[in-house]
Formats: C-alpha cells, structure tokens, sequence
C-alpha cells in the first residue's frame, strides 16, 4: 500500500489521549440524546408530544442514530487514514452540532423529522473511528491496548446522556439538553483545531479511498474483528439505547430510574473497557475475548428468564440487576479486547480503514437488536426469546474466538512485527 509520512510534530500522547477520549466522550452524549425519552414517551402515551407510538416506532427512533454511525465509520476511519485525527475530530463533532440543534428547534413534535434528525445525529457516532487510529498512532505496540481501551471509556459519554437528558427536559424544558449538549460539542471543535496534533511520523496513505477500503476488507483479522466486535459492543450499544424502554416495560420502572439504571450499565461497561485493553496486553486478546463471550452466554441466559430487576420494596440488588451489571462489565472488556487485537495484528497506516469496518460492524450490532426486540415483544410481550438470540449468539462468537481468531491472531502478529 503506497503511503506518505506526515511531517513531524510535537505533543504529549497522554495529553492527545485525554483530548481523543473527551472528544468521544461528547459526541457520544449527542449521539444517545435520543434514547432516554422512548421511555419518557412511552409513560406518557397519547399526551406525549409524539402521540401514542408503539414499541416498535420507539426501537426504530432510539435505533437510527445507531445505524447511520455504525455505516459512517467506514468513510469517516478510511479519511482519518488520510488526513489525521487532528483534522477529523473538529470536523466531526462541528457537523454534529446541526441535527442536535434541528432536532432542538424542529423535531420534538414530530416523530418523522425525529427519525430525520436521528438520521443525522449519527454523525457523532462516527468519532470512535477518528479517535482509534489517532490514539493507536501515538503509543508503541506494548501500551495500544491500554491506550485504545481508556479511549473506548468515551463511550461512556451515553451515561452522560441517560443522567441528563430527561431531567434537562422536565425541569429546564425540552430544548434545554440539545443546547447545552451543541455548546460543549461547539467548545470541544475549537479546542480539539487548537491543541491537537497527529502523532510524529503518522504514516497517511496515497492510495484511493476505494482501494484502501477493498484492501483492508480482504484481511481475515477484519471480518473476524467484525463478528467480535459486533457482538460485545453491539450488545453494549443496543442495551445503552433499549435498556430504558425495557426496564419501563418489563419491570414498571420509571423513566428517570430506568435511565439511572442504564447509566448504570453504561459506566460499569465503560470502566472496563480500558481494563480488557489492559489485560490484552498482558495476557492476550483470546483470553479475554473468550472469557467475556463466556460470560455474557451466561448472563443472558440468566436475563431470559426475566428475574425482578429489584425487590417486593424497590431497594435491593437482586439476580436481574446482578445479570446485567456481569454482562456491561463482559461487554466492555470484550470491547476493549477486540480494539487491542486490531492494533496489535494490523499494520499502523490501515488501522483507521479496519477500525472503520469493525466500528460499523459493532454499531449495526448495536442497531438490530433493539428493532428485533421490540418486533419479538409486540408478538409474544416478552422479551425472553430476544435474550435467548443473544445467548446463543454469545456462545457461538466464543466457539468462533477460540477456533479461528486465535490461529488469525498469532499469524497477524507475526507479520506486523516482521
């Protein structure tokens, strides 16, 4: 692959890290500003400003940001190939700002210009392929597991979105988190032009946009990182935006708790994601890999057969919210595993087209889920059959990790450090 060296330039890794990693973080509170209020409206039912929607209309409003971030990747990893993260991370979080403010000024009332708006807000999705490859380039191969899964932490920006966006609504009025979430978006672009810098050396490719792609999509570390990544941060992703409307559903709960209870999740999933980076590390991707793959087949065994998320009074822990508490913690450190296993077997200059790829494949798993569940829920009003698929699928991924991925790892591996 024809490639150029950029020029040289200055900065702190740790400090272009905590950058990367706050730029995530922002643009993945805009991305998830949509999922907290399908449990909203659903409480309110026909008074809601939407009108009476069903199960399914609020799995494909919550779910649409999802997809369009998951399919930009694919472009948005390729250009930051080429052009840097410097450049990527202001574009990116300056064109998300447009459908956060549409959606402020002229989607509330209206589920179609909220399933268009929606469409566009996953544009801010697509940071997490600037940020990996910018990260990656930054670090030796030693510390990429460790750096990429502290930079995986951002998305934990959902959490900000689940704490935040119905109390903004309620209190300040509806427009007040889409506004609050365009100024910081607006200050992180300026911040993220001024400070930035790609790291010294960073290798850009001279090749079309087109070959690059076809190129990185022939490697089998790519369609295997996919299914991965598909299942470990597509479950994380589909439960960051579903959990709400389930817990409403299935449990009586509360829209502001059902979102509490999703923060939840979504921080224990974050916290360890740095930490399967850094197991990675030390220990290797398969082990992780397969070990959290092992967990969520249990966990979502265990969700299946529908245990009380809390007690008779509402205030203890119980088997439910231990399942899906085990299975944030097994997401998110297969999640970190996944991007430790790229920027261990892949060539640094096509880091950003793979993670492009595997990001979208993660995001789509992110995507169908929540669809499928609400279409299982309106037929059978349970969710137990959507959480069997995801068991089963878990289990599958493992067999797949244990008998492909690793012989593809250590032969990848081998070529990269030769």
């Amino acid at each position: 692959m024809s490639t150029t060296t950029a020029p040289r330039t200055t900065g702190n890794p740790w400090l272009m890290l905590a950058l990367a990693t706050l730029g995530f973080a922002v643009n993945f509170w805009a991305w998830a500003l949509i999922s907290p209020l399908g449990a909203l409206y659903l409480k309110q039912g026909a008074d809601s400003p939407l009108g009476l929607l069903s199960q399914s209309e609020v799995a494909l409003m919550v779910a649409v940001p999802v997809l369009v971030g998951s399919l930009g990747r694919i472009i948005v990893g390729a250009l930051t190939d080429r052009f840097g993260g410097r450049v990527m991370f202001p574009i990116v979080s300056g064109a998300t700002i447009v459908p956060v403010l549409f959606l402020a000024f002229f989607a509330l009332d209206s589920y179609s210009l909220m399933l268009f708006g929606g469409f566009f807000l996953g544009i801010a999705g697509t940071a997490f392929a600037v940020g990996v490859p910018f990260v990656n380039a930054w670090f030796p191969p030693e510390k990429r597991g460790l750096a990429v899964g502290i930079f995986g932490a951002g998305m934990g920006g959902t959490a900000i979105s689940a704490l935040t966006t119905v109390p903004l609504s309620e209190n300040l009025g509806r427009t007040a988190p889409f506004l609050i979430t365009a100024a910081v978006l607006a200050v992180y672009a300026v911040v993220a032009w001024l400070v930035m810098r790609d790291a010294p050396g960073r290798v850009a490719p001279t090749t079309s946009l087109g070959t690059r792609l076809a190129a990185n999509a022939r490697l089998p570390i790519t369609w295997q990182a996919c299914v991965l990544y598909a299942v470990a941060f597509g479950g994380y992703v589909a439960f960051s935006v579903f959990l709400p409307t389930y817990l409403k559903t299935a449990h009586g709960l509360e829209p502001a708790d059902a979102a509490n209870r999703m923060a939840g999740f979504v921080v224990v999933a974050v916290v360890m994601r740095p930490i399967g980076g850094w197991l990675s590390d030390r220990l290797g991707s398969i082990p992780v890999l397969s070990t959290s793959f092992a967990v969520v087949t249990a966990c979502a065994a265990i969700a299946a057969q529908n245990p009380p998320v809390t007690s008779a009074d509402g205030s203890n822990l119980t088997l439910g919210t231990g399942a899906f508490l085990v299975m944030a913690a097994a997401l998110g450190a297969g999640s970190g595993a996944t991007f430790a296993l790229i920027a261990h077997s892949t060539e640094p200059a096509r880091v950003g087209g793979v993670t492009g790829l595997v990001g979208a494949a993660g995001g789509l798993g992110g995507f169908v889920p929540p669809l499928l569940m609400g279409w299982l829920y309106g037929q059978t009003e349970s969710y137990a059959v959507g959480l069997w698929l995801l068991a089963v699928t878990a289990g599958l991924t493992l067999v797949l990790t244990l008998v492909v991925v690793r012989r593809t790892a250590a032969a990848s591996a081998a070529t990269v450090a030769a």
